[in-house]
């Protein structure tokens, strides 16, 4: 029984890991598709449409752009992730009897740069093209080796990567359409080892070292589609909807309780859709008001089955919101200034993880733009995350760790915009 818990632990992490880089958001999303956009916690970027990475988040305002523009980016997010207050218990069946300590504190942050790419050309008054790169999902954690619940703990490290091709059509004077393809790849690698030499998870599992060793990757394909409601030059709304596959993963698994290397399964693993309502507000000449409201689907993590049709475990995450809202300062033709603020809820509900710490969160956002010239523009943006403690609790059936966990974050990035 323990073995099998064991490698479903594996598969279940494993996935957890791949499926949830849109962090450092609840469920570890990744909002960090621009640092325009992280400049003001992504208020509005459904249709702000200040440079070409608005396509990440909605192929039609790809509409609102009368010359063909470019922007490249990098953000980068040091994660400031704390497991802290373990108790750890190991029940020994020989003698029917238990041992609990506590641990000392582990920081299992880390720092992950996130590149992003985006081209938008016009073809003409009503039709345009657009192509980028950039990152939805990813996360990074990783406990230290003499960590002494590691069976719980290890190395967590996920990247993904989506290529999306996207097309928009002017309607009329105030509708706009878009849409296009979403082409997602996603890398994994999980490590979980047995660092007790001499204790009971030794003696059930004959093996002292590594217990799990795995690196898969898989890509799918999904789609976006979005539409922008102009009221007038200085109202618009925006609404877009993102499906994401499930995506197949299979790779190199090594899972020494389930018999060592296994090969001939693929994980199935859903991916989350998406709804994004955003509004935009030009007040004055200088300032201007942009909210967002973005629907996640948590949910679909219901079941993790292989392609075989094997039940690995079961979910109980729940759906979760953003709520943002920003403000835009033109201080003069070379200086823009804006801020921002997110608040994001868990997709964690009645389980909860020390390796894939989740909470209710914050974001508080700043950031500013220089025109270099009339066509070109630097975006700087900065966000402190803070998370909320919580109480994770996890076990097999010989040991069971009980911590608090709390994820903050610092993330931050450069652009660089350029329109022809």
């Amino acid at each position: 029984m323990y073995k099998k818990r064991l490698f479903t632990r594996t598969m279940m992490a494993t996935a957890i890991a791949l499926a949830s880089h849109q962090s450092l958001a609840a469920g570890f999303q990744l909002n960090s598709q621009s640092a325009t956009g992280l400049g003001r916690a992504f208020a509005g970027d459904a249709v702000i449409a200040d440079n070409a990475s608005v396509m990440a988040r909605n192929a039609a305002a790809m509409t609102l752009f009368n010359a063909p523009a470019i922007s490249l980016g990098l953000n980068v997010i040091d994660t400031d992730i704390e497991v802290k207050d373990a108790n750890y218990t190991l029940s020994n069946p020989l003698t029917n009897s238990a041992t609990s300590s506590n641990l000392d504190n582990e920081q299992i942050g880390g720092t992950s740069y996130v590149p992003n790419l985006y081209y938008v050309h016009p073809v003409n008054d009503k039709l345009a093209l657009g192509v980028g790169i950039y990152s939805n999902f990813g996360t990074k954690t990783e406990f230290g080796n003499s960590y002494a619940a590691n069976e719980f703990g290890g190395l967590t490290d996920v990247k993904s990567m989506n290529l999306t091709l996207n097309a928009a059509y002017r309607l009329n004077p105030q509708w706009s359409i878009g849409g296009g393809l979403d082409i997602i790849y996603g890398q994994g690698e999980l490590k979980r080892s047995n660092k007790t030499i001499e204790g009971v998870l030794q003696y059930s599992t004959s093996v002292q070292g590594p217990l799990l060793d795995v690196d898969v990757d898989g890509t799918a394909v999904g789609f976006n589609l979005g539409t922008v409601y102009e009221l007038n030059d200085a109202n618009r709304f925006g609404l877009a909807y993102h499906y994401s596959p499930e995506l197949e993963a299979d790779g190199d698994i090594y899972a020494q309780q389930a018999g060592g290397q296994l090969n001939g399964q693929k994980l199935l693993m859903p991916l989350p859709d998406m709804v994004e309502f955003s509004g935009f507000h030009q007040l004055n000449n200088q300032f201007a008001v942009h909210y967002s409201v973005q629907w996640i689907e948590w949910s679909s993590f219901d079941v993790l089955k292989t392609n075989k049709d094997v039940t690995l475990n079961d979910y109980q995450w729940q759906n979760g919101w953003h709520y943002a809202i920003g403000g835009t300062y033109t201080l003069n033709s070379d200086w823009t200034l804006r801020a921002g603020y997110m608040y994001d809820t868990s997709a964690q509900d009645k389980k909860t993880s020390i390796s894939v710490p989740d909470s209710d969160r914050q974001w508080f956002s700043g950031g500013f733009s220089y025109n270099l010239s009339s066509k070109s523009t630097v975006d700087f943006g900065l966000t402190y995350l803070m998370g909320k403690d919580v109480q994770a609790t996890e076990s097999t059936d010989l040991s069971n760790v009980s911590a608090t966990t709390r994820a903050d974050a610092l993330l931050y990035g450069v652009q660089f915009s350029h329109s022809f």
